[in-house]
């Protein structure tokens, strides 16, 4: 048994010696079992590119040529179209130092050291150390041959090193044109392989931006603007606007003059919309200009002769138009009179002329469980919240079930009981409310509104005057009633009457820059005898007049005001509003605002830094300048210790808090960051700063009801800071704001039965329900409107001074004399509609495509602009976030994004396949 073990591990042994140099082979995994991988053409191709590495060291010049030559024509061949790394690269990988080593022993006079420089250049690609930039160094050096014959990715790579060399040579302040005579080698060959943002990218690393128009064309300047203009959120200023200038340019270039307008008002240069409207001649895509101006609420008085100008009107928005009917035309669109017309032919083809109820809108019936009633409920306060539903819900339609009904046989004694029917202030807002239901419609709703400005009671007065204010709002006529009705009572004896006026002064004429309104309001603001409430409103309204003007006039009488007035008149809620006033005069100016930031700082401590805080975040509002919200973030983060007397010093944090919403708010991912930044804020922050962020929630998803705004706003709701729990509810409303949201209105119902003996949140909560269904869900409050591009900067004041009188709101919204300031929210109303129309303005219907937009910057090819579409016949309703195409070829578009009116022309191209 032994001897036989003894045998079996002999025989073991004897195996083992035999495998054992095949394990080594193994192990080793050297050349033989790599080459054994390979396919036969791979292993011919690496033995070639071996031979011709070989001659390449010959001392032959004529043999090196050759050979180098073989080698670079298998590396063109293999990196025309890179999915991976080339075989040829990945061949020589091995040999790359040998290779710079070759080149370094050749000498200077050697005819294929250059030749050899491109190889080497082309081979740093894969084999190069990292930062070394070695690519770019033997590029330099190299034969100069065309960059583009390589390839695609060594053209990519290429630009990637010459951008970190600039920036270094930048900092050593060394010469730079050798890598500028090799952008402009490789900036064509982007441009004309449909690498636009390649090439934007490169120009703009190294400040050469303006090179771009020379290689733009008419194939490839859609997707080059659309590049620019997305970068700008993400570039600091002064290359935001530089970028925005140079698509401008490219627009103005290729004659796309609606695009052109788009950038203009996006820079907000009354210069550039003067030179675009100028240099359109097209009568339709002039008229198509004028839609989009009084979309964005921007005024041009359109004029025979130069010399015919009217005195107030500044130089900056007067245009000449010879042809008298085109101007009447270009006068009427640009003026908004024909706006009531248009809404209300869509609330016919939708079925929605029939006017609702407040109860309709609250639908008690459909909660269970406990219900407003008995001794806790406050008639007038109850009566108060129907007043704003009615005039939200019914906005725009000129009819309603409580202002404007004419019972049978009866005199219209019917509208004023119910305007009785509220206390004191609530006369201003119910009467206030008519304005609201004949919104823009200024023959048909001032008759109305007319009667009331006779009143003996000057709170029915004050609402009439406001009433004027708002039916004119947006809509400019050329009668010019509202400046008549409401001049002489902005000196009126009874402080109502003239806050009334001077709240429709600044609604009327928001974004107008009417110099006589100036006229008025600022000697309102300088006289410290006259009450802060009445001068804070007379700011508010400046602002709104004069939005992002920089108005030099009104910003000195601002600022006077906050240096005149006493520490006990700038502690008041109203004193804010000076301050807001004074930021709106800046709205979206960037550093202009500087000088003024200096001045605000020697202001009273109880204002100063509100003020410079409101001024910042307004001067940056939609930038996403990252610098100015790190500021806002510390100034937020701060936890101040103050006694109750004190509560001042920490009411500059509410407002970074809106400044973080405000600058963050112009695209998707400062949107998103913004969100992130505010639950830190929630966990972390102070009373003041908890107090705003549901109004900051409301600023970043206006009328975009997102799940997480909602249910956040949801859970703060029941807060258990009262104030937090107030602003989250009228936050859930201006989130909602005109979509008639299904989850919201039953949110709402539920809070409605929850806080039913607590009359301030039960009269917010039926706001809020008004405002969801603002316009029967046929309006919006989103000031972005263009495909997201251009932000109304009327509408975004409107907004804000909502916002920031609910910083106060026990004394101004929720008290029981200032609630008309809701009625701010009247120049961000506007139809969420596409409507199309043909040449002679007449209603076309035509079929569109409507989804959610896609992005589509930068990507190959021609991608798809929505997703998720339903066809539709015009006029359509578009949500934030929907965008429009056409879904028939019959026609073109003159406005190449689908929202608001927009003109038709017919398709020469276009053949009916019946035909």
């Amino acid at each position: 048994m032994a001897v036989k073990d003894e045998k079996m591990a002999d025989a073991d042994a004897e195996q083992a010696k035999l495998k054992k140099p095949k394990q080594k082979k193994k192990g080793q995994k050297g050349e033989e079992d790599k080459e054994a991988d390979l396919s036969e053409e791979d292993l011919e191709l690496k033995k070639n590119l071996e031979l011709m590495l070989e001659r390449a060291k010959d001392t032959d010049a004529g043999v090196q040529k050759a050979a180098l030559d073989e080698i670079a024509r298998e590396i063109r061949e293999s990196t025309t179209s890179m999915t991976s790394v080339p075989k040829p690269l990945k061949f020589l990988r091995s040999h790359y130092q040998e290779l710079k080593d070759l080149y370094e022993g050749l000498p200077a006079s050697n005819q294929n050291k250059a030749p050899l420089a491109d190889v080497v250049s082309v081979m740093a690609i894969t084999s190069g150390k990292e930062g070394a930039r070695e690519s770019l160094h033997y590029r330099l050096i190299g034969s100069g041959v065309e960059a583009g014959s390589w390839g695609h990715e060594y053209v990519r790579n290429l630009a990637g090193e010459i951008s970190a060399e600039f920036q270094h040579r930048e900092e050593q302040d060394a010469d730079v044109q050798d890598l500028l005579d090799l952008v402009a080698q490789i900036t064509p060959y982007h441009m004309s392989h449909n690498a636009e943002p390649d090439a934007v990218d490169l120009l703009l690393e190294v400040e050469k931006l303006d090179w771009l128009a020379q290689y733009v064309d008419d194939k490839n300047y859609m997707r080059t603007c659309l590049y620019l203009v997305s970068c700008c959120a993400y570039l600091a200023e002064p290359d935001d606007t530089a970028v925005l200038r140079t698509a401008f340019d490219l627009y103005t270039k290729c004659k796309k003059y609606v695009d052109a307008m788009r950038i203009a008002l996006r820079m907000n240069d009354h210069g550039l919309i003067i030179s675009t409207m100028t240099a359109c001649e097209d009568i339709l895509h002039k008229k198509q200009l004028a839609f989009l101006l009084a979309r964005q609420g921007v005024l041009l008085m359109y004029e025979e002769e130069e010399d015919d100008a009217m005195e107030d009107v500044p130089q900056a928005l007067r245009m000449v138009v010879a042809d008298e009917e085109l101007r009447e035309e270009l006068r009427k669109i640009n003026s908004n009179s024909r706006l009531s017309e248009l809404f209300l032919s869509l609330a016919r083809d939708l079925d929605v002329m029939e006017a609702k109820t407040p109860d309709e809108v609250y639908k008690s019936h459909l909660t269970e469980g406990r219900a407003p009633s008995g001794p806790a409920v406050d008639s007038a306060r109850q009566n108060l919240a129907s007043t704003f539903v009615n005039a939200f819900v019914n906005a725009g339609f000129g009819q309603d079930k409580l202002m404007t009904i004419v019972p049978d046989g009866e005199s219209s004694t019917e509208n004023v009981h119910w305007i009785f029917k509220n206390k004191d202030h609530g006369k201003t807002s119910a009467t206030a409310s008519l304005g609201m239901i004949t919104l823009w419609d200024v023959e048909g709703g001032l008759p109305q509104i007319d009667k009331y400005l006779y009143s003996r009671d000057n709170h029915v007065v004050a609402g009439a005057l406001l009433a004027v204010g708002i039916t004119n709002c947006g809509v400019q006529d050329e009668c010019d009633p509202a400046y008549a009705l409401l001049c002489e009572s902005v000196n009126h004896a009874d402080d109502n009457v003239r806050i009334g006026a001077i709240m429709g002064l600044g609604l009327a004429y928001a974004g107008t820059q009417k110099a006589e309104v100036q006229e008025l309001l600022v000697p309102l603001v300088t006289d410290t005898d006259v009450k802060i409430d009445v001068a804070g409103f007379a700011a508010l309204s400046l602002g709104l007049v004069f939005t992002s003007t920089c108005n030099g006039e009104a910003i000195e009488a601002i600022i006077q005001a906050l240096m005149m007035r006493g520490e006990l008149e700038l502690s008041s809620p109203f004193a804010k509003f000076l301050a807001l006033g004074l930021g709106l005069l800046f709205l979206g100016r960037q550093d202009a605002v500087e000088p003024t930031v200096e001045v605000a700082k020697t202001v009273s401590e109880r204002i100063s830094r509100y003020a410079q805080v409101t001024l910042e975040s307004c001067a940056y509002a939609g930038t996403g300048n990252v610098l100015k919200v790190q500021q806002l973030l510390a100034q937020a983060g701060e936890h101040i210790e103050f006694t109750e007397e004190e509560s001042w010093k920490a009411v500059h944090q509410s407002s970074a808090v809106l400044g973080l919403g405000l600058i963050g708010m112009a695209e998707d991912l400062g949107n998103a960051m913004a969100h992130r930044a505010l639950e830190h804020l929630l966990q972390y922050g102070d009373t003041a700063v908890r107090q705003a962020v549901p109004l900051t929630l409301a600023l970043l998803n206006v009328s975009s009801p997102s799940l997480n705004a909602v249910d956040t706003l949801s859970r703060l709701s029941h807060d258990t800071d009262i104030r937090v729990a107030q602003n989250a509810v009228l936050a859930l409303g201006m989130v909602g704001a005109g979509t008639n949201n299904a989850r919201l209105a039953g949110l709402l119902r539920s809070l409605g039965s929850y806080y039913y003996k607590e009359p301030t949140m039960l009269f917010l909560v039926r706001i809020a329900q008004g405002l969801v269904h603002m316009g029967k869900g046929l309006l919006t409050l989103n000031p972005y409107h263009t495909d997201n591009q251009l932000a109304s900067g009327v509408a975004l004041a409107g907004i804000l001074a909502v916002l920031h009188s609910c910083l106060d709101l026990k004394a101004t919204i929720g008290g029981s004399q200032y609630h008309h300031i809701l009625y701010f929210l009247t120049p961000a109303m506007k139809p969420r509609m596409l409507m199309t129309v043909d040449k002679d303005m007449n209603l076309l219907p035509v079929s569109v495509r409507v989804g959610q937009a896609v992005d589509v910057v930068a990507q190959a090819g021609r991608p798809k602009t929505i997703s998720g579409f339903q066809t539709h016949t015009t006029p359509v309703l578009l949500s934030v976030g929907e965008r429009a195409e056409l879904a028939t070829q019959k026609y073109t578009a003159v406005n190449p994004v689908l929202e608001g009116i927009v003109i038709l022309q017919d398709n020469p191209e276009y053949t009916d396949s019946q035909e």
